[in-house]
């Protein structure tokens, strides 16, 4: 039981860790970059943020690969 509280401990933590990303990208404008797809009509919203995942997902293999090479 000890090893499924510590694995909803973890999963707390790594949303928390999520949504303040999304508030950070938020402020600084990630989710609106050239690139992005949004499309609107009167009750449908679609937004696809193809720019904005390819550059969260450079940097975050630029730190990974920093953090795990000796």
């Amino acid at each position: 039981m000890i090893n499924i509280g510590k694995l909803i401990i973890l999963l707390g933590v790594l949303l928390i860790g999520m949504g303040l990303l999304v508030m950070v990208f938020d402020r600084v404008g990630l989710g609106r970059l050239p690139g992005d797809i949004f499309y609107q009509k009167e009750n449908f919203k679609v937004y696809i943020p193809i720019t904005t995942s390819l550059l969260v997902s450079l940097i975050l293999t630029i730190i990974l690969n920093i953090l795990i090479r000796k």
